[in-house]
């Protein structure tokens, strides 16, 4: 992964995320947005993260650069705005995840792997109205709705948690947790954990799901501390 931040923390912060991150490592922090197109043509990474803040319009026109010569790397924003308006933009310049400066670890990896599979993901703590210009994706409805407790499990996987973790939320054993998440896979066509939360949250338009009996709502990422 390149990581583009402006505060010299922020950066360190990234790499520390991405080096912890299962599977992922940090290949340069280039300081300077100038510097980015150099260092993505030697470093040859599989995704960029871009702190997308007060410099927006800059930010946008070397993501828009990044697409045109290099359409395989994969453009992650981590922004601090929710509007719509600015979503929209980011992902019509080629943005393909879209979260808060607060994300977790866990929620920035699935959508790494989830813009590099093609597909986009906005962070679920941010409301899509309608009408917007970038196009809504269609409630995801699986052809066997999902039971209350795989919906309960579907929450718990939506905010990075493991099995054990899950298990000890939900009063119920590993094992269970484990038949559950099997189910909630085949039921959604997915691949895995990972490729099941992309799914969901690409298909967030109005930031819920509709995979069961009710709707799902995906809880906020958790603040890092």
């Amino acid at each position: 992964m390149l990581l583009l931040a402006d505060a010299p923390v922020l950066r360190r912060g990234l790499v520390s995320m991405i080096n912890e991150t299962a599977g992922m490592q940090s290949v340069g922090t280039p300081g300077e947005l100038r510097r980015a197109l150099t260092l993505v043509e030697t470093a040859r990474p599989d995704a960029v993260v871009v702190e997308m803040g007060a410099g927006r319009a800059a930010t946008l026109n070397v993501v828009r650069d990044l697409r045109r010569r290099f359409p395989r790397v994969a453009v992650v924003a981590l922004a601090t705005s929710e509007d719509p308006a600015v979503v929209n933009e980011a992902v019509a310049a080629g943005v393909r995840g879209y979260l808060m400066l607060n994300t977790s670890p866990t929620l920035l990896g699935w959508a790494i792997l989830a813009a590099r599979a093609g597909r986009t993901v906005v962070d679920p703590q941010i409301r899509r109205v309608e009408g917007a210009t970038a196009p809504v994706a269609k409630p995801l409805t699986p052809e066997v709705p999902l039971t209350r407790r795989e919906q309960d499990v579907l929450d718990e996987l939506l905010q990075g948690q493991s099995n054990r973790q899950i298990g000890r939320n939900l009063f119920i054993s590993e094992d269970t947790v484990k038949s559950h998440v099997k189910a909630i896979l085949r039921k959604l066509g997915a691949r895995d954990r990972a490729h099941a939360v992309s799914l969901v949250l690409s298909s967030r338009g109005s930031a819920s799901c509709t995979c069961g009996a009710h709707a799902v709502t995906a809880a906020p990422a958790p603040v890092e501390v």
